[in-house]
């Protein structure tokens, strides 16, 4: 494929040149925001470069548009969105609720309206005499109705929109009151979006839920072995917690409950008598695994299942918490799938290697699919987060090189210009930014479901990785038009 090369322009030169398109006060504020990787002081050697100078998790410029999502879709959206055998209620306007439906493809298993709802949408649909009066009568009327309609269901989720917090509706009292009714577990989420400066703090919220209204449930009797492990932070996208299952459970653990992808109630109120807790997704996860190490003494660690190389060091690292007998299997776990590996190599990177790629995504996979892509020969020209906070940057600087551009809360304006000047071979990133990328004549992948692909995780998923950015990259479509600034007026 023909592809015009831009001449190299260093990341330096190219911030201050987005930056002088602003007001001077607005360029001061997302200056702090961009920056350049950095080599790594003299001494230190746990980390291949920094990048946690750049600031992060605060409020975005008013009137420069975001790419972020609010603390509702955070808890909704996010956390408690694929807990399956739970009916999650929209409570407010019917806006918010469409907007969320089942756009994050949270696969499961299970008969849909009988004992699984995660594709459902329940809303309370706030009107005006709602917003005036109150809708603490008619999520009473709500929870009525679904307990009626839907008998499996183990409980209720209530998923707070702004006009809740803005007009004083008492879903706690509700809460309290209905689980006394019918007997279910009822959790008010107090996740109205104008709370926090994005979805990272509705994760926190949500956590705080689990915490106070969930974990001291009873769960359910199961016999309970030397090896049980939660996966934590893992949304089963694609079927992805499947994947991560596979592998745990081939190196001899048991699987005691998937947060919170596949997830049931049961599991959830169960995690506590687990003996480790392996998160995935920290920035989403992180708070309710540390409440368990220091209520339940739980220990936690984080892991990687994107790409080989990431795949066999997390396997180990694991196994390394178990005895031997875990450590063996994990080894020859490593070595079974060793053949696939080389194999998927052999095909896709001698087409894939050397080419650049730009990542803006949200929760782990600015940093975690990093080296999938290094495996692949490819390079990371650039990568930041839509919510992250400074621990983000930091561990992201564990696995990006010297020079990378870092962008965080990146507006639309910033993106399409860096894009435009770098001229990646590949973006990955969400769907707002999916058709003015393509319009470029850039390949793009969404990176926030898939794009409807998938799984990603572990061995089988890398395969299935490669091939898409294969895919991607190598369509001879990019090759047949000429991108919008080529045309003549």
């Amino acid at each position: 494929m023909a592809k015009d090369i831009p001449d190299p322009i260093a990341p330096e030169k190219l911030i201050e040149e987005v930056l002088s398109a602003y007001p001077a006060k607005a360029a001061k504020k997302r200056a702090k925001h961009l920056g350049v990787a950095e080599p790594v002081p003299e001494g230190e050697t746990e980390i291949v470069s920094k990048c946690d100078t750049v600031k992060s998790n605060v409020k975005s410029v008013p009137g420069v548009m975001t790419i972020r999502g609010c603390a509702y879709a955070g808890s909704k959206g996010v956390v408690w969105g694929p807990v399956k055998d739970m009916v999650h209620i929209s409570h407010g306007p019917v806006g918010c609720g469409h907007y969320s439906w089942s756009q994050r493809r949270n696969y499961y298993t299970g008969t849909t309206g009988v004992d699984s709802f995660v594709t459902f949408q329940f809303t309370t649909d706030f009107q005006e005499k709602d917003i005036v009066f109150g809708g603490d009568k008619k999520l009473e009327k709500t929870i009525d109705e679904i307990n009626t309609l839907f008998p499996l269901a183990k409980g209720i989720s209530v998923q707070s929109e702004c006009p809740i917090g803005l007009i004083g509706d008492d879903i706690e009292a509700v809460a309290r009151k209905k689980k006394k009714d019918i007997g279910k577990t009822i959790v008010p989420v107090r996740c109205e979006g104008f709370r926090g400066v994005s979805q990272s703090l509705g994760h926190h919220i949500a956590n705080d839920c689990i915490r106070d209204w969930v974990l001291d449930g009873e769960g359910s009797e199961y016999e309970a072995t030397p090896y049980d492990v939660n996966i934590i932070g893992d949304y089963n996208i694609g079927g992805d917690a499947w994947s991560s299952r596979i592998l745990l459970e081939e190196i001899g653990l048991n699987v005691v409950g998937s947060w919170s992808g596949d997830a049931t109630l049961a599991e959830m109120e169960n995690a506590p008598k687990a003996k480790l807790n392996l998160i995935h997704c920290y920035r989403s996860m992180n708070y309710i695994c540390r409440h368990m190490e220091e209520k339940h003494g739980v220990p936690w660690m984080e892991y990687n299942f994107f790409g080989p190389s990431q795949i066999a060091a997390s396997l180990r690292a694991i196994a390394a918490k178990f005895d031997k007998t875990i450590q063996d299997k994990a080894e020859a776990v490593i070595a079974k799938y060793q053949p696939l590996v080389d194999e998927i190599l052999a095909k896709y990177k001698p087409r894939l290697e050397g080419k650049k790629v730009m990542l803006y995504v949200g929760g782990l996979r600015p940093r975690h699919v990093v080296t999938a892509y290094d495996d692949l020969g490819m390079e990371i020209a650039g990568t930041g987060y839509e919510f992250a906070h400074g621990d983000d940057y930091k561990r992201t600087g564990e696995h990006i090189k010297e020079g990378t551009l870092i962008y965080d809360d990146v507006t639309g304006y910033e993106l399409e210009k860096f894009i435009e000047t770098i001229r990646p071979d590949l973006v990955g990133s969400g769907i707002k930014e999916k058709y003015p990328t393509q319009k470029m004549g850039i390949p793009f992948r969404q990176m926030h479901s898939w794009d409807y692909s998938g799984p990603y995780h572990g061995y089988d998923g890398f395969a299935i990785f490669a091939r898409d950015m294969d895919l991607a990259i190598n369509n001879p479509i990019w090759g047949m038009f000429d991108a919008p600034w080529k045309k003549s007026a």
